[in-house]
Order: C-alpha cells, then sequence, then structure tokens
C-alpha cells in the first residue's frame, strides 16, 4: 500500500523556471511507489494554513509538461514571512492532512520557514520530512554555485542592455538601467555580458557590494560622457551609502515600505528617475533617460535558459530522491564541477536558511564599476545557448568636398 502523502509549494517572487522545479517534483514523487498522493498548496504558506490545497496526482504527465515550461508560478506564491507561531500552524495542518514529505520551493525565507517546521514535527515527534527546493533570481542563496531562477532572468538582463547600448548608440545621451537586487548584485551585474565592443556600454555598473558616493558617480558618470559622448549605466535598485542607507531613500521625500518594514524598492521607479534627474541638473546633460526593469526579468516568457530549464527540473526531482533516500531534512544546493557541469547536495537547513549571499570580491573589478572575467566566465555557461548577437558597419568613411579640413 501506498503511505506516503506529497505536499509541495511555491513562495516568494516567480521565476522563468520555478514551475520546472514543481514538475520535476510531482513527477518524480509519482514514480516512488512508496507514493499515495500528491497535493500543491496554492499561494504558499498561506495556502497551508488556509487549506488550500489542489490534488497534482490526478494532473495529466502531458499537461504537467506544458506548465513546466510556463514561467511563474503555477500554484501561486506569497510574500508572508512566517515566525514560529506561523509555522506552528503549518505543522498542525500538516499533521491533520497526514503529509509525511513537505517540499517549499523558494529563497531564504522559505528556506527558513522548512527549517522552523522541521524543527517542530521533530518537537512533535511527527515524522515528517522537510526538503527545501532553491530558487531565487538574486542568486543569493549560500551553498549555491547558482540558484535556480537566476540564469533566465541574468539573460533578460543582459540582452537587455545590449539593446539599450545599441539604442543608445544610435542617439546618444545618458541611459540609467535599474535592475533588481536588494543585496547582492549577481542580477545587475548580469548586464556586462551584453558587451562585445569595447565601447559598448554598460560603462559603468553600480553593485550594492561596494557603498555609492553620489559625487564620485557623477564624476564617474562626467568622465565616460566625455569619453564616449554618451553613457549607458547599470544600477542595482539595493546601492546604498556608508551608512547601509538606500540611495532611494536618500533622494526621495516619500517610499512605500514592505510588510517587513523594508523601504520598496522593486517596481517603483524612484532611483532611476532621480540619478537622472541628478545627472541632467548636476552635469547639464540634455539627453538622460531611466528605466525600472522591475518584474520583468522575473518570468519573461520569451527569454529563458536552456541551462536553467535543465537545472530547476532536476533540483526538483533531486529533492524527492534525497527525501526518499538521504534520510534527513535538507536544502538542495547545486555544485559546479567540471569546465561546465553540476552535482546537487543536499546542505543541512541550518546551513542555508536566513543567509544571503553576495557577491565575491573576486567577481568585482577594482573600480567598483565593473566586472571581472572571473564573473564573465561564471556566468556566460548559465545563460544557455542561443545567445543573440549584434554586429556594426565598418568605418569607411567618404572624403568631404563642401567641409573640407586642414
Amino acid at each position: 500500500m501506498s503511505s506516503a502523502k506529497i505536499l509541495v509549494a511555491q513562495g516568494g517572487g516567480p521565476t522563468a523556471v520555478i514551475n520546472q522545479s514543481l514538475v520535476g517534483v510531482v513527477l518524480e514523487a509519482r514514480r516512488q511507489h512508496q507514493v499515495g498522493l500528491v497535493y500543491g498548496a496554492r499561494h504558499g504558506v498561506r495556502g497551508i494554513i488556509n487549506e488550500d490545497f489542489v490534488d497534482l496526482t490526478q494532473e495529466t504527465s502531458h499537461n504537467l509538461e506544458l506548465v513546466a515550461q510556463t514561467p511563474s508560478s503555477a500554484l501561486g506564491s506569497t510574500r508572508d514571512k512566517p515566525d514560529a507561531a506561523y509555522c506552528h500552524k503549518i505543522f498542525k495542518v500538516l499533521q491533520a492532512h497526514g503529509i509525511t514529505h513537505f517540499f517549499y520551493i523558494g529563497g531564504n525565507d522559505s528556506s527558513d520557514t522548512v527549517r522552523i517546521v522541521s524543527e517542530e514535527a521533530a518537537a512533535a515527534g511527527y515524522p515528517l520530512r522537510c526538503i527545501h527546493i532553491p530558487k531565487t533570481i538574486d542568486n543569493d542563496l549560500v551553498g549555491n554555485d547558482h540558484t535556480p531562477g537566476f540564469p533566465s532572468a541574468a539573460r533578460f538582463v543582459a540582452q537587455a542592455f545590449a539593446g539599450a547600448n545599441l539604442d543608445n548608440a544610435a542617439l546618444p545621451g545618458v541611459y540609467v538601467g535599474v535592475v533588481m537586487g536588494r543585496h547582492a548584485g549577481f542580477l545587475t551585474a548580469a548586464s556586462a555580458l551584453g558587451k562585445k565592443f569595447a565601447d559598448d556600454g554598460p560603462h559603468l555598473i553600480y553593485l550594492p557590494e561596494r557603498v555609492f558616493e553620489l559625487t564620485q558617480f557623477l564624476a564617474d558618470v562626467k568622465a565616460t560622457y566625455e569619453r564616449y559622448g554618451r553613457c549607458v549605466i547599470a544600477v542595482s535598485e539595493g546601492i546604498h551609502d556608508a551608512s547601509g542607507q538606500p540611495i532611494a531613500a536618500q533622494l526621495a521625500k516619500d517610499l512605500e515600505r514592505d510588510d517587513h518594514g523594508n523601504v520598496q524598492l522593486s517596481g517603483n521607479g524612484a532611483l532611476a528617475d532621480l540619478l537622472c534627474e541628478e545627472i541632467k541638473s548636476r552635469l547639464n546633460i540634455k539627453r538622460v533617460r531611466g528605466d525600472t526593469f522591475g518584474y520583468l526579468q522575473r518570468s519573461f516568457i520569451g527569454c529563458v535558459s536552456d541551462v536553467d530549464q535543465r537545472e530547476a527540473r532536476e533540483v526538483g526531482e533531486k529533492a524527492v530522491q534525497f527525501a526518499f533516500n538521504a534520510g534527513r531534512d535538507g536544502s538542495v544546493a547545486i555544485k559546479r564541477s567540471g569546465t561546465y557541469s553540476v552535482d546537487y547536495e543536499l546542505l543541512a537547513l541550518t546551513d542555508v536558511a536566513g543567509k544571503t549571499r553576495v557577491m565575491e570580491d573576486e567577481f568585482i573589478a577594482a573600480n567598483g564599476t565593473d566586472v571581472t572575467d572571473a564573473f564573465r566566465l561564471y556566468l556566460r555557461p548559465l545563460l544557455g545557448s542561443g545567445m543573440p548577437d549584434a554586429f556594426r558597419l565598418r568605418p569607411n568613411p567618404v572624403a568631404k568636398i563642401m567641409q573640407k579640413t586642414d
């Protein structure tokens, strides 16, 4: 008799490949002879509290494969950040439904939720296997070479900046693109992979791993503009001063805050507008434009890395295999090996939960406004196949007749 009962949920910001992990869990679980039922919780941990479950045992494999190819969270997600009391309620619902294996796909907060629920089950003597499956476009989970969702978002950022650079070269001026990343600059740094020629943008890259000084920023922009006649800038939404205060909070009078009290940095366009205004007013450059990528980079349907898709599926599959074979709870992690290949490990939940990875110093150029070749070599294989390329006309000038030079 099949006695195992699976529950899987998705948390935090959606990605282009999170459904690959979901489908990896469902299909691999249905291959296990011990498994009787596979449930999905709608809208993450909130769905667990509300007992809002769907029976994924009844879903066809064909439709699951179609869902796997679709960006965003098919089960829905939540921004709830459970505390101990919230996790106690989660555990009680899992216990009431006889859940034996709990899989939660998400980032830092999700891993911490899994840790607390695991501890609740252990304290109650209830046999519950808890596995965290990595996901975040920020690439900030410790213990991982990279995190599913990041490569596809990075592919989008690289291509978007390649396009912005082409536009800026045709109509020169200053362009500022603000990219997600409160504490880790990996996604903003991915803009460098859109460069082909030596004078291509982004010419300046600003990451939250380095202190941002407005006067130095303006000096950098001025020098770049004078050198190239234009300037393309990639900025992380999380740039901050020496005290740690976000630059957006310094320049703006009123900014929204999220449920956790953090300044709302994503999607409001404030930082790009404020930096553009500083450039216009302080440097007297007329053509200054800014964009905030916001949520576009998370689930953009036309820009998915095939490497990311494959690995996102595999972390879901490996989560189930670890759940039935490793004999312990944990967080699945991607480890790089060889020129480019990966393997998967099960890390202790305490090694991952509540921790944040930032870009390593070896990836950031000494001047603090560019990335190193080590970062380019790190990221390039993750972007997948079929990256578009850009070309230029060769300079074959025709001699002037009416305006002869001395």
